[in-house]
């Protein structure tokens, strides 16, 4: 046995029907998955909505499901991660089409050139993890050092420097298009 109480692995794997399954399979796993999405994503709602989005995949493919408490509950995660990386790619190629018609616009010499820049700069550190991007922001836009920037997330110094590095670059990437550079 793998340590889990019988009421938790039993009621999903002796369901009667596909929906009594999927039912059982939510009671036993849509805490896990929530805690999971809410790490993925930026809001409780995108959360609740991945989660949902999840279940609703299991829904229309029950067979594939595993039975067992683990199994299932890999297959799920799985399920969600996979959804959560397709949201990603839609989110990239929606990026890349809207930052080549920010460009074009920005070359023209108008007022707003000013703000689209700046728009762009906070555009770019949404794309970064939150860690990192709090890391970027609060060393670079607030002025903090290292060290204080460690202490106020209680991360080493360190990971502070690799995280601050690792977004420069992500930044650099991000923003190069932007920048008129080839």
């Amino acid at each position: 046995m793998n340590g889990l109480p019988l009421a938790t692995v039993l009621p999903a794997a002796l369901a009667s029907s596909a929906a009594d399954r999927l039912a059982a399979l939510f009671d036993a796993h849509h805490q896990r998955l929530y805690r999971l999405a809410r790490r993925l994503v930026p809001t409780v709602d995108d959360a609740l909505d991945l989660v949902q989005e999840t279940f609703v995949r299991a829904a229309r493919k029950p067979t594939s499901i595993p039975i067992g408490f683990a199994d299932e509950e890999a297959w799920l995660v799985r399920v969600l991660v996979n959804i959560r990386r397709d949201q990603w790619r839609k989110a990239d190629v929606r990026n890349r089409f809207a930052g080549e018609s920010l460009r074009a616009s920005a070359v023209a010499t108008h007022p707003e050139a000013s703000l689209i820049a700046r728009s762009d700069v906070w555009s770019a550190l949404d794309a970064l993890s939150p860690r990192r991007r709090a890391v970027v922001v609060l060393h670079e836009l607030e002025g903090l050092t290292i060290q204080d920037v460690a202490s106020m997330l209680g991360i080493s110094a360190i990971t502070v420097r690799w995280h601050l590095s690792k977004g420069r670059r992500e930044l650099l990437k991000i923003l190069k298009p932007f920048s008129g550079e080839t």
